[in-house]
């Protein structure tokens, strides 16, 4: 219990509980038609559900997006590879024609995890080769790849095969309109995002990187490597989310997850990564969206302007920011603090 209590997602954990709690309190209620019971606005399967569906989509992103993080980097390009990722695997299974569910599945699959490759790892060859800071690429990419899949689909929503929107909004055995299959892809890879930071060797050197580069450069770490890699890693899970995404909604628009690098970094940031480098967590980075999510959720339930929910995720990123470079300012004075055994 104490070690779940002084684990770096319980403080996030605690505000979405006590967020949760207040929506609950404030959302009312209503009679359910078919079996006459009420039924509170917010706490309830569809809507706790649904919840979890709007953040997947950013929230799986959010993940790799935070393994670039800690490695010392940024990618601004998520969104404009999610569009562009959606807009090909579109484009590729229309132009292949009607195919076996099987077959339509793995096409659209591959090609969009394809697209997330190759993507980032253009990103990453150009960060290393050009000796360019991340923002900066990213910058140039989010535009060029947002204008690639602009030109690709002519400014027009491709419609995907039924059998993928199927799949997508499969119930599962829980009952009509209530789709998990996005939660539990974002639980899967929120899951291996952990096992790799925590448990694999790779992890623990994009956790050296983003913590010292000069002194992990000198303990014989090929660098370009873990860059490069971290930068493909995000581009993965930008295109699994384009594919899961443009499967759930059955079409695909160069306009799709405009914006959701901002949220994807958001995620990132409100879950504790540290935009130096050197600090960050897949768990958190999916509390972080869920967090975001609840925020939205919070202005529509009790019945804001819309337009205010940029200005609550703007504070709560500033917040988390100076919350964190204050921890370590004071990790970094205890340190300083501590007394040290003497020699014998």
């Amino acid at each position: 219990m104490r070690k779940l209590l002084a684990s770096e997602q319980a403080g996030l954990v605690l505000v979405i509980l006590i967020l949760g709690i207040l929506l609950t309190a404030l959302a009312g209620s209503h009679v359910d038609r078919l079996s006459g019971t009420e039924i509170n606005n917010f706490f309830n399967s569809y809507t706790l559900i649904q919840t979890a569906t709007d953040a997947s989509f950013f929230a799986v992103m959010a993940v790799g997006a935070t393994i670039v993080i800690i490695s010392g980097g940024i990618d601004l390009s998520v969104g404009s590879i999610y569009a562009l990722a959606g807009v090909t695997a579109a484009l590729v299974l229309r132009a292949l024609g009607p195919m076996g569910p099987v077959t339509t599945f793995v096409a659209g699959l591959g090609v969009s995890l394809a697209i997330g490759i190759i993507c980032g790892a253009m990103n990453g060859l150009m960060v290393v080769g050009l000796r360019v800071h991340p923002f900066v690429i990213t910058l140039g990419t989010m535009w060029i790849l947002r204008g690639v899949a602009f030109v690709a689909s002519h400014a027009e929503s491709i419609l995907l095969p039924s059998v993928l929107t199927q799949v997508a909004k499969a119930p599962l055995g829980l009952g009509a309109s209530l789709y998990p299959v996005p939660m539990l892809t974002m639980i899967a890879v929120t899951a291996v995002g952990a096992v790799y930071l925590t448990r694999t060797v790779m992890g623990r050197h994009v956790f050296a990187i983003g913590g010292n580069a000069e002194a992990s450069r000198f303990s014989g770490l090929r660098l370009w490597r873990i860059q490069v890699g971290v930068f493909v890693i995000s581009g993965l899970t930008a295109g699994l989310a384009a594919f899961m995404g443009a499967s759930f909604y059955g079409s695909a628009s160069c306009g799709d997850a405009a914006g959701y690098e901002l949220y994807v970094i958001a995620s990132a940031v409100v879950g504790g990564a540290s935009l130096t480098g050197g600090k960050g967590s897949a768990i958190s980075a999916m509390l972080g969206a869920l967090l975001i999510v609840l925020i939205r959720q919070s202005i529509r339930t009790l019945r804001l302007d819309q337009n205010y929910e940029w200005i609550v995720i703007g504070c709560a990123i500033i917040i988390a920011v100076v919350l964190d470079q204050g921890s370590a300012r004071v990790a970094a004075r205890r340190l300083v603090a501590a007394p040290t055994g003497g020699t014998r």
